[in-house]
């Protein structure tokens, strides 16, 4: 007999935001001042007609690139040095001190520093938000390194398995729940980044919309901009991220199959 999801149906999710645009829409009623706080209405076409600019595509698009980019350098550099550290206790006892440094270096330095080494460049802006990305994936996956099971490594051995094979059959497999929340905890924190990256030094993007109309002191705007970018997440979050983490972690859980 099949057994029922104990996941929360899409009709919650609806509610949850029906009910955070009725709250929206009272407050700006109450406010009275639609240049503080416009209504969702007013946002809504707001939305629309920078989407029939086609302003509002071309800067949301700038930004998911630099987020990709960013997030696929992250999660590789940070996913070997964490595998390495975790499994090498010498080089986890000489990296230990830098990791713990970078994780507590402001992101506001790490981008100054490399627009004045790198200038405001595109290679810049990625590596700025890399750099302050790679440390917390290192973190993450230096612990799943840790949990790795020996008795399936002396398996490994035992049947001759080496090298990719190994990593493939054995490593990977170990490793993917940690991969994968590290993946989804990362993406929120690289697109954050991402838009200060765009507000301070780049020329198009969600970050430099939102630093042009701030300067405006146009709310609307602003709330377009950022609800947008906020919107195409949740779509990765809910399309690819938690598809890929339940997938990661359904051998944990024989019942879920």
């Amino acid at each position: 007999m099949p057994q029922k999801s104990d996941r929360p149906g899409w009709q919650v999710s609806l509610l949850s935001i029906g009910v955070f645009l009725l709250l929206w829409a009272l407050i700006a009623f109450v406010a009275q001042s639609p240049q503080t706080l416009p209504t969702p209405l007013t946002v809504a076409r707001l939305t629309i007609a920078e989407l029939i600019s086609g302003e509002l595509l071309h800067h949301l698009g700038a930004t998911l690139l630099r987020t990709i980019a960013a997030f696929i350098i992250a999660m590789t550099i940070g996913a070997a040095i964490g595998l390495v550290m975790g499994t090498r206790r010498r080089v986890n006892a000489w990296a230990d001190p830098w990791l713990i440094g970078l994780l507590n270096l402001p992101a506001l330095v790490t981008i100054a520093l490399c627009y004045i080494w790198i200038g405001l460049t595109e290679v810049a802006a990625i590596a700025a938000v890399a750099i302050n990305k790679i440390p917390l994936v290192a973190t993450q996956m230096r612990e799943g390194a840790r949990a790795l099971d020996r008795s399936l490594n002396d398996m490994a051995h035992v049947f001759g398995l080496t090298g990719i094979k190994k990593l493939r059959h054995v490593v990977i497999p170990q490793l993917a729940p940690y991969f994968a929340a590290s993946g989804r905890t990362g993406l929120s924190l690289i697109w954050k980044i991402v838009l200060v990256v765009e507000f301070l030094g780049r020329s198009n993007g969600v970050g430099f919309q939102i630093h042009q109309y701030f300067q405006l002191f146009d709310v609307g705007r602003v709330l377009v901009y950022a609800i947008s970018f906020i919107i195409v997440m949740l779509l990765v979050e809910t399309l690819i991220l938690q598809p890929w983490e339940r997938r990661a972690t359904m051998w944990r859980r024989p019942d879920a199959r």
